[in-house]
């Protein structure tokens, strides 16, 4: 947080207020700052931007709409942050895709997972497109997506389901899906180079951060027991190790390399700083399958996490307007 409150300060000197920052009395102390209009920010995203599950925070929206945000969440972290200067709307969603961020309005599904957990509130109504909330006056975009697009859940799934098949032995994951992984890798590209340029045609003034995931699957895969769903439960070592190399590392360096497209556009890297808490790492800011003693958490970041996201975002924010 010293890095964040080093980057306020230089906002309330004379020297951003010379440059044309826009800053709220409470930085800047002057008449004409506190009539000022805060910036205007759009969070976008999947569930690693919305919050999801309890070890993020409690859901915040009632009634729900089931895209079920949490206040721990890093666009509601930075939102207490940053105390005014930014103004916030929060359209991320639980299980987006880059499709439901760009064109398609998205079915939310809350936490009903049958057969795992039954939410009594499903079916919620379709929400809107992600990007119908950014507008001509918009001056901030962060957007965490691709995760969905590419798969990662379904991979989850099925790598758990195969690595119990094989008592843990091999890579019948790998063996399986890796044929697969480059058309996946594909149609993420495509459609993030897709959704930035709607982003900022939509809002042709506006900075774009594009948030990156965090590492989820450690270097050292002997850390994950097999079986343990604290972890990643029955994925085999050498299918973490794919997943790892393979489908996570690529899916943040197409992501980056989408967000170079652009000139508007910024890539915010969330996994080097964030190498050794992983999902079976102690200190975890991801946590496994499950969170004891019996929340469904399915590989999301905790409120840890979603700290270590809210402050590298943050710093890119106020980047923007230095």
């Amino acid at each position: 947080m010293a890095r964040f409150r080093n980057r306020l300060a230089l906002l309330g000197s004379a020297a951003a207020l010379a440059a044309g920052a826009v800053v709220p009395a409470q930085f800047a102390g002057s008449p004409s700052a506190a009539a000022a209009e805060e910036y205007q920010w759009v969070a976008l995203g999947d569930s690693y931007t919305a919050g999801v599950i309890r070890a993020a925070g409690d859901a915040f929206e009632y009634p729900r709409d089931g895209c079920e945000r949490t206040d721990r969440s890093y666009p509601q972290v930075i939102d207490r942050d940053l105390g005014g200067l930014f103004e916030l709307t929060n359209v991320s969603c639980g299980a987006a895709t880059v499709e439901d961020v760009t064109d398609t309005p998205q079915q939310p599904i809350g936490r009903h997972l049958p057969p795992v957990s039954e939410d009594p509130d499903h079916p919620f109504p379709a929400v809107p497109t992600q990007s119908e909330a950014v507008g001509a006056d918009t001056d901030v975009i962060t957007v965490g997506a691709g995760g969905n697009t590419l798969g990662f859940a379904e991979l989850l799934n099925k790598c758990m389901q195969l690595g119990g098949e094989n008592d843990g032995a091999g890579t019948p994951c790998k063996d399986g899906l890796a044929a697969g992984v480059p058309a996946r890798l594909d149609k993420v590209s495509r459609e993030y180079d897709r959704m930035l340029t709607v982003l900022n045609e939509r809002a042709p003034q506006a900075k774009i951060l594009a948030v990156g995931y965090p590492t989820v699957v450690p270097a050292d895969t002997a850390k994950c027991g097999y079986g343990d769903l604290t972890k990643f439960g029955t994925i085999t070592q050498g299918d973490l190790n794919w997943l790892r190399q393979d489908v996570l590392e690529p899916l943040n360096k197409a992501i980056e390399k989408s967000t170079g497209t652009q000139e508007a556009a910024s890539f915010v890297d969330l996994y080097d700083s964030s190498r050794n808490h992983s999902a079976c790492d102690d200190g975890k800011w991801v946590e496994g399958v499950i969170t004891l003693p019996d929340q469904l958490s399915f590989v999301h970041p905790n409120a840890l996490g979603h700290r270590n996201a809210a402050d590298h975002v943050e710093e890119a924010m106020l980047n923007t307007i230095s």
